[in-house]
């Protein structure tokens, strides 16, 4: 089943997803694989109108697009590097592999990629230090809890 999309006079026929409760989680894994937008609104049968109308709308959803053009990129740096190092210069068609593109798109999203590692490497920090301050909180109770028997004790001795 289709669905026509109005793009200036000739409609274009898309298919409706196949499963509308699961299109983000296909959408992100193929943007985690290849930080294409358009290739993974097309795999996951959605419009890219719809997968930046829910990012525009969906704070999670930007969130884990932002996470997942992180992996991508780093994803694509590692292929670089695996590629130089043992000289693969074919791509699976055996077409030469475009070294100079990939590097572009680092460059272009350099910035981007190093703010999420940022922002993620916070959140890592933040967790660490909210629980430090849980197990601090725990050791104070147990603490005060053994000076409340200690006291009940010695009150049971002076009698």
């Amino acid at each position: 089943m289709t669905k026509p999309i109005g793009r200036g006079r000739n409609p274009v026929a898309r298919p409706t997803p196949r499963n509308n409760t699961r299109w983000r989680e296909v959408f992100m894994e193929k943007l985690a694989e290849t930080s294409n937008v358009t290739a993974s609104a097309e795999w996951a049968n959605v419009t890219t109108a719809q997968v930046y109308a829910s990012r525009r709308g969906e704070p999670e959803f930007a969130r884990k697009w932002m996470a997942a053009l992180c992996e991508g990129y780093d994803n694509l740096e590692l292929e670089i590097l695996r590629r130089l190092r043992t000289g693969d210069s074919k791509d699976e068609d055996g077409n030469k592999f475009d070294f100079g593109a990939a590097l572009r798109v680092l460059a272009a999203h350099r910035e981007s990629a190093a703010r999420e590692r940022a922002i993620r490497d916070n959140e890592d920090a933040d967790a660490i230090i909210a629980e430090i301050d849980a197990q601090l909180d725990r050791m104070r109770e147990r603490a005060k809890a053994a000076d409340r028997m200690a006291a009940k004790d010695a009150d049971v001795a002076s009698e």
